[in-house]
């Protein structure tokens, strides 16, 4: 099977819609936690809408927390995947290449930080479920004696959990003296934007009184509306396209 990448891509049928904005001038500014199907499927799909409507450096560098599975399927591809949108009576295929690359935290969490503190990045998105806020959800509160949050708290430069990372590299961006990002949650939680403000800022006043004020004057915290899943892709389905 021909596998897709950037040398395949000028092979792809007519009917098979391609980017149509140069992949190899393109420059992120948008770095995704937990790169599944749902952000491929449906943030990077609007984020490729934009990008070949009107350009500009909005290209996504994505991230697993986790594991590699999807660096292994998508570094192969440069990035590249179709999306296919089905009804019972039509099928639309679509390429995307919003995505430049994607990194796995645990192998490099401090080269993980270091991009979400370019300031080229002006989004940090996340869908990493609701345990990755590392939350008491009662309440709202951090989970201080969450096992993730105390290792980020004796070693911010190498994190594990999103709300490491995202304290980590704004510390780095305020000592750096450069502006902010915005914190944008768009996982299925009720006001997921006020949920992860009030975690990262806990975490950050556990980190110093400085950076939990720098973090409230500077990170916004958009709340979103999440109402779509994406179901599994079989090995019939890759076959297929």
């Amino acid at each position: 099977m021909k596998r897709l990448n950037n040398e395949t891509l000028g092979q792809v049928p007519a009917s098979v819609s391609t980017p149509n904005y140069d992949r190899s001038a393109l420059k992120a500014g948008i770095v995704h936690l937990g790169i599944g199907a749902f952000h491929r499927a449906h943030q990077a799909f609007y984020t490729e809408a934009v990008l070949n409507q009107f350009g500009g450096d909005w290209g996504i560098i994505g991230c697993s927390l986790r594991s590699p599975t999807v660096r292994e399927q998508l570094a192969p591809q440069d990035g590249l995947y179709t999306l296919v949108e089905r009804s019972s009576d039509s099928e639309k295929l679509q390429i995307v290449g919003a995505v430049k690359a994607v990194m796995v935290g645990p192998e490099d969490p401090s080269a993980l930080v270091a991009v979400m503190a370019d300031p080229a990045i002006k989004i940090v998105s996340m869908t990493v479920t609701e345990k990755g806020y590392c939350h008491d959800p009662a309440t709202g509160n951090l989970n201080l004696k969450n096992p993730d949050i105390q290792h980020d708290l004796e070693n911010l430069n190498k994190p594990r959990s999103a709300i490491g990372y995202l304290v980590s590299a704004l510390k780095a961006r305020m000592d750096a003296g450069v502006p902010s990002f915005t914190a944008l949650s768009c996982d299925n939680l009720p006001n997921n934007g006020q949920v992860l403000e009030k975690a990262l800022h806990q975490f950050a006043e556990q980190v110093s009184p400085e950076l939990a004020q720098w973090v409230r004057s500077n990170t916004t915290f958009p709340c979103t509306m999440i109402d779509r899943i994406v179901p599994a892709t079989t090995d019939d389905d890759r076959q297929h396209v």
